[in-house]
C-alpha cells in the first residue's frame, strides 16, 4: 500500500460529527451543548457543502438531534454505540491508497487513562463500517488529534502527547515516526513542545497550530492580558519558524488571535482555542467563547488564509465544557 493523510482542505466526501448523547456526562449543559453540535451541522450542510453524519447514542439523543435538526437537507442520523462525542480521537484516520479510501484504527485508551467510557474503544470499528471503508488496525495508541496533515506526508504533533508515558510508554520519536509512516504514511514528522494549559488530551495539536495550506501553518498569538498560555504560543510559532515541510521548504507561519483567559463554571483556566477550527468543502467553521472581540479578530484572520472559503463563527462554550471543540468532535471522510 502507498498511504497518505489527505489534506483537510481537500474534497469531503462526508463529515462525521459526534452528538452529545448522555445527560450523566453533560448534566445541565447536555441541552446547550446538542444546540451548538446541531448549529454546527447546519452550517456544514448549508454553507459548508457538506453532506453530514451524525452519530448518535440512544433513542432521547436521537429525537432530540431530529428536534433540532427537522428539515435540515444534508444531515443523515446514524445510530451508534459510543461513550462521548470526540469522534476526532475515537473514530478512525481516513487515508487513500492511491484513490482508494482506507480507515486506520488505533487502540484508544481514554487519553491516557483519564476518561474510558463504554463504547468509544468501538468507535472508530462503526465509522469504517458505515462508510464502506477497509478498517486497519494498528497496535498502538493514538487519537486523531494528536496529528495534523498537510496532504503530502508532514505531519504536525506534540512531545507532550505523542510522546507522553500513558500512551505508548517507552516510545522514542523513531519509534513514533516509524508507527507513523506505517500506519497513515507519514514521511516527515514535527515535532512541538508543549500544548495548551488543562488539555486533558495531554497537548493535543489540533489545539495549537494547523496546516492551512501546502507550507503553511497557523498558530495563535496571545490575547488580552494574563493569556495563559501565551509563552507556549509564542514558543511554538519560533520552532515552526525553524521547519521545513516533507518538501523541503520552509514553513510560512501565520498567526491567529487566541480566545485569551477562559474559565469553566469553576473558575479553572479552559483549553479554549481558535485553531480547533473546521475545514469544511466550502467553509471554515471557527469555534468562539467568551470574547467577542477575540473571536471577530479570529475570524477576520481565517478570512485572509481562506479568501476561497466561507468562514462561519459559531459558538463552541458548552461544547468546550466537555473538553474539546468543533474539529475534536468531527472527522472527515475523503473523496
Amino acid at each position: 500500500m502507498s498511504l497518505i493523510v489527505p489534506a483537510e482542505w481537500s474534497d469531503h466526501s462526508a463529515m462525521w460529527l459526534g452528538f452529545p448523547s448522555h445527560g450523566e456526562l453533560w448534566l445541565e449543559d447536555l441541552e446547550p451543548a446538542q444546540q451548538e453540535v446541531a448549529d454546527l451541522a447546519r452550517a456544514l450542510a448549508g454553507p459548508g457543502g457538506e453532506r453530514v453524519r451524525l452519530m448518535v447514542c440512544g433513542d432521547e439523543a436521537e429525537a432530540a438531534a431530529r428536534r433540532l435538526l427537522d428539515g435540515v437537507a444534508g444531515v443523515e442520523l446514524v445510530r451508534g454505540q459510543f461513550g462521548d462525542i470526540w469522534l476526532r480521537d475515537t473514530g478512525p484516520i481516513f487515508t487513500l491508497d492511491g484513490e482508494a479510501p482506507r480507515a486506520a484504527g488505533f487502540r484508544f485508551n481514554g487519553w491516557g487513562g483519564k476518561y474510558q467510557l463504554e463504547g468509544d474503544d468501538t468507535v472508530a470499528e462503526q465509522i469504517a463500517a458505515a462508510s464502506g471503508a477497509p478498517l486497519d488496525r494498528n497496535d498502538f495508541v493514538l487519537e486523531g488529534g494528536a496529528l495534523d496533515h498537510d496532504g503530502f506526508g508532514t505531519v504536525l504533533t506534540t512531545r507532550q502527547c505523542l510522546l507522553n508515558p500513558n500512551r505508548n510508554p517507552g516510545w522514542t520519536e523513531a519509534e513514533a515516526e516509524a508507527a507513523l509512516a506505517k500506519a497513515l504514511g507519514a514521511k516527515t514528522v514535527l515535532w512541538l513542545g508543549e500544548g495548551l494549559r488543562n488539555d486533558h488530551t495531554d497537548g493535543h495539536v489540533d489545539n495549537l497550530a494547523r496546516f492551512v495550506a501546502p507550507g503553511v501553518v497557523a498558530c495563535p498569538i496571545a490575547w488580552g492580558r494574563g493569556d495563559p498560555n501565551a509563552r507556549v504560543y509564542d514558543e511554538t510559532a519560533r520552532m515552526l519558524a525553524g521547519m521545513k515541510s516533507h518538501r523541503g521548504a520552509p514553513l510560512t507561519v501565520v498567526r491567529v488571535p487566541s480566545p485569551g483567559w477562559i474559565e469553566n463554571h469553576d473558575g479553572e483556566v479552559v483549553p479554549a482555542s481558535h485553531m480547533n477550527f473546521l475545514i469544511a468543502n466550502e467553509a471554515v467553521i471557527v469555534p468562539l467563547y467568551d470574547d467577542a472581540e477575540a473571536g471577530a479578530f479570529a475570524v477576520e484572520a481565517l478570512k485572509s488564509i481562506f479568501p476561497e472559503r466561507a468562514v462561519i463563527g459559531l459558538p463552541s462554550k458548552a461544547i468546550l465544557t466537555g473538553g474539546g471543540s468543533f474539529h475534536c468532535i468531527s472527522q472527515q471522510e475523503p473523496v
